[in-house]
């Protein structure tokens, strides 16, 4: 079991062949879990609700020396913490995870390390589907980040920089204080809206748990109108069982969102991604979202293919726990995205959906040979990556005459 993430395939045919023999146009869409990319400084959430909710000084990320400054009209509030709720008020969240990722924490978490996780999450997403489209991937969904501004920093990175991402954000009132984002190519990709959906979940006791957002993308990949949806479902604390239906809440939000994209416009190509904390063949994601295996499941009621199934039933994972291998990392395409007919393809398509685990990636020795080169043992950073693999799915079209 501890060596069954090293049997993930690589495959080596690449679209750049295929080339060789006709033109065609690629693009790589993935995500990848930056695993706890935070910035050194302590900060915490100040929430104007006098701004308009549009408005990025709305709820925004601020260093926690810098609150006294700040006028707070509810210095006790308690909740609850969602932006109707708090329209009007001026109010402080304390990122739960902030102090732990400071330079006075046991982590030592100084600008170098910090530095170094920058430069490392930059050079996985500059070889995400590199082999087939020689470039990096159009549109990326990154788990994990602290705020806007550690976002910013990792697209100036050199590995990444030339491609001119630009990024989209929204702080989150998840009780750890992290988010997800994108960052996507302003040259191929232009956004049109973007927005977050709230995910409502309760603990045993009936008390409100707090957890990432669903962010949503809309706008024209390469001039074809496109939707992305970003995942980082409940996790499984407290066991899977118990913890399911927060992630069937999860799951139902996610098909009344695609639901709602999807007919106001039946043509945009979707995709739902991210870190959904079960795997393909979970009740969340077969029951609740609807998500088909097989393209021949695909219909009306099951419009949603997930491209993961596949390599789940071959054994691929995206990450173990305690030589547990789970595919919890997935990809999931609107049915207009898969096309039987690999001859002709006027419009994107899928080529190939993949989990990402080159070598250096992977771990090499020790009691967890074979898993993802993670950037913390406890306390101790380790210069590695990610506890999680990432996923990317390649698409192809012929150009256009």
């Amino acid at each position: 079991m501890k060596h069954i993430l090293c049997s993930i395939a690589i495959f080596s045919i690449s679209l750049l062949s295929a080339q060789q023999k006709r033109q065609v146009r690629a693009a790589t869409v993935g995500f990848l879990n930056v695993e706890n990319l935070w910035d050194t400084v302590r900060s915490a959430d100040y929430i104007d609700g006098t701004k308009d909710i549009t408005n990025p000084a709305f709820h925004r990320s601020v260093p926690l020396d810098s609150i006294k400054y700040l006028e707070v009209t509810e210095k006790d509030y308690a909740g609850p913490w969602n932006d109707e709720a708090l329209k009007g008020k001026k109010v402080v969240r304390i990122q739960g995870g902030s102090e732990e990722f400071t330079p006075k924490s046991g982590k030592n978490y100084n600008y170098k390390i910090y530095k170094q996780k920058l430069e490392n999450e930059a050079k996985v997403i500059s070889e995400m589907g590199k082999a087939y489209t020689n470039t990096a991937p159009v549109v990326v969904g990154l788990i994990e980040v602290e705020n806007r501004q550690v976002m910013e920093d990792l697209v100036k990175e050199p590995a990444i920089a030339k491609y001119d991402y630009g990024v989209v954000h929204f702080n989150s009132y998840d009780y750890r204080g992290i988010d997800v984002g994108f960052i996507y190519q302003k040259r191929r990709f232009t956004p049109s809206k973007s927005w977050k959906k709230e995910i409502k979940i309760f603990g045993s006791d009936g008390r409100r748990e707090y957890t990432r957002d669903i962010v949503v993308l809309t706008g024209f990949l390469d001039n074809e109108k496109v939707a992305f949806f970003l995942n980082h479902w409940p996790s499984r604390r407290g066991g899977e069982a118990a913890s399911l239906p927060k992630r069937n809440a999860a799951a139902t939000i996610l098909k009344k969102e695609m639901d709602s994209v999807q007919a106001l416009d039946p043509s945009t190509k979707m995709f739902a991604m991210g870190d959904f904390n079960d795997d393909p063949i979970s009740p969340s994601l077969k029951t609740y979202l609807k998500a088909a295996g097989n393209p021949k499941d695909l219909s009306e009621t099951t419009p949603y293919l997930n491209l993961m199934y596949p390599l789940y039933k071959n054994g691929v994972a995206s990450l173990a726990y305690q030589d547990a291998p789970n595919l919890f990392d997935q990809i999931i395409v609107s049915a207009n995205l898969h096309s039987p007919n690999k001859e002709v393809r006027k419009d994107y398509t899928v080529f190939k959906a993949e989990i990402f685990a080159p070598a250096y990636l992977v771990n090499k020795e020790g009691n967890y040979k074979g898993y993802p080169f993670r950037s913390w043992n406890g306390d101790q950073f380790t210069g590695g990556y990610s506890d999680h693999f990432p996923a990317f799915v390649v698409l192809q079209k012929d150009p256009t005459p």
